[in-house]
């Protein structure tokens, strides 16, 4: 191999390393583009959950304060298995 032969070669090398640096570059950018995104939208669903939780604990305390209870933990259990249970025993009316 001349030595024109092997400047040729690493010429050509970098012209092709030159040339895919754009592809390259986009390809990280859209990568890391989309892992922000990822990151985001799992934050977002966390998020959501946490608020979820809160607004059922909320509702949770809010009905057991109407029903006079000092939180939902103190509240009897419910339970419609009761023989003497029965719906016409309640007055709807008021």
């Amino acid at each position: 191999m001349s030595d024109n032969e092997a400047k040729d070669s690493v010429s050509q090398v970098n012209t092709k390393v030159l040339g895919s640096a754009p592809a390259m570059a986009m390809g990280n950018l859209y990568q890391a583009a989309s892992q922000a995104l990822g990151n985001a939208m799992q934050n977002a669903t966390m998020s959501q959950q946490e608020l979820n939780t809160i607004a059922q604990a909320a509702t949770t305390m809010g009905v057991a304060t109407l029903f006079g209870n000092e939180s939902a933990a103190s509240a009897p259990p419910l339970s419609f298995d009761d023989e003497d249970w029965d719906l016409e025993d309640w007055d709807l009316e008021d």
